[in-house]
């Protein structure tokens, strides 16, 4: 009966499986080769299949043993997963944590924070949302998330504690095609209002009645920083891009830089990003492993992508 299967014997048919015999499986386990021979037949008999061929010299995977071996490590590791969230809970570690990023906020260095977390502590389930301007505050403030970056210091509340990540670069940039990309001398803000400039959409209420970087009447508001980057990419308009989103476009030249000195030196702006998190909350463990994660990679040069 399948009811009757056991850890210890699924774990030491993958050993076996591992180590080619069952000699070598039980040296691995600390176990008398009689016990792990043992402990494979019983498994065979309560499957009903013949898991090893043992004709040969060395027992060898029969079909079958060869389709059950992935759902044997499949079992394996989500036991494992489930003792480490238990040790996670027996240490007060969060069951979830949720983060709320600024677009601008570069996602290699992001990646490379979680992926710290995920090594000290694989327990947590992960939620990460990329949301521009107002959209990481609305987010602590309807207590949607744990953490937020923000960026820039357009909004800001007593209520949320902010503590200074790193700049990133933002520049003016046009497709090589369009008008404003032919023009070598530094563009001003007459010139950039001749064109469309696209931009990017608050989702929030907290931006009502203000612009940020907009200076051209004719604008195509978006929602999301990709379509802003091919719209831009494709010559519909002009406007701002973090440059580590857009290296790759800037070194084949479907993006030119635009002079605009309205927008900043050579038409680029350093904008600092901020770790926050609401002040009527206390951090949990696995936040503030994140917390010293994202403080780690601030340190380190802006990734490029």
């Amino acid at each position: 009966m399948l009811d009757a299967l056991t850890l210890d014997q699924i774990r030491m048919f993958v050993t076996v499986a591992q180590a080619g015999s069952f000699r070598a499986g039980a040296t691995r386990v600390l176990r008398a080769q009689s016990a792990v021979s043992h402990a494979i037949a019983n498994l065979e008999t309560q499957l009903d299949v013949r898991l090893f061929d043992r004709s040969g010299h060395r027992p060898t995977l029969t079909a079958a043993g060869e389709a059950l071996l992935e759902d044997a490590h499949a079992v394996l590791l989500k036991v494992d997963f489930m003792r480490a969230r238990a040790r996670g809970l027996g240490v007060g570690v969060e069951i979830e944590l949720s983060l709320v990023a600024d677009t601008l906020y570069p996602l290699p260095i992001m990646a490379a924070a979680l992926r710290d977390l995920r090594e000290t502590h694989p327990s947590v389930r992960l939620r990460l949302s990329v949301e521009p301007l107002g959209g990481p505050l609305q987010a602590l403030r309807d207590k949607r998330c744990d953490l937020a970056i923000m960026a820039g210091e357009d909004f800001l509340d007593p209520r949320i504690e902010t503590e200074a990540l790193q700049s990133v670069p933002i520049m003016a940039v046009a497709a090589r095609s369009h008008p404003l990309a032919r023009r070598r001398k530094s563009l001003t803000g007459i010139d950039l209002a001749d064109h469309l400039q696209i931009v990017l959409e608050d989702p929030t209420a907290l931006s009502e009645g203000r612009d940020f970087g907009v200076l051209s009447p004719q604008t195509l508001r978006v929602g999301t920083q990709d379509a802003k980057r091919a719209l831009i990419v494709a010559g519909v308009g002009w406007g701002r891009l973090p440059q580590w989103a857009i290296d790759r476009e800037l070194a084949d030249k479907q993006l030119v830089p635009l002079a605009a000195t309205a927008l900043g030196p050579h038409g680029v702006a350093q904008v600092q990003t901020y770790l926050a998190h609401r002040t009527d909350r206390t951090l949990g463990v696995a936040a503030t492993a994140l917390r010293n994660a994202l403080h780690r990679q601030a340190t380190a040069p802006v990734a490029r992508g």
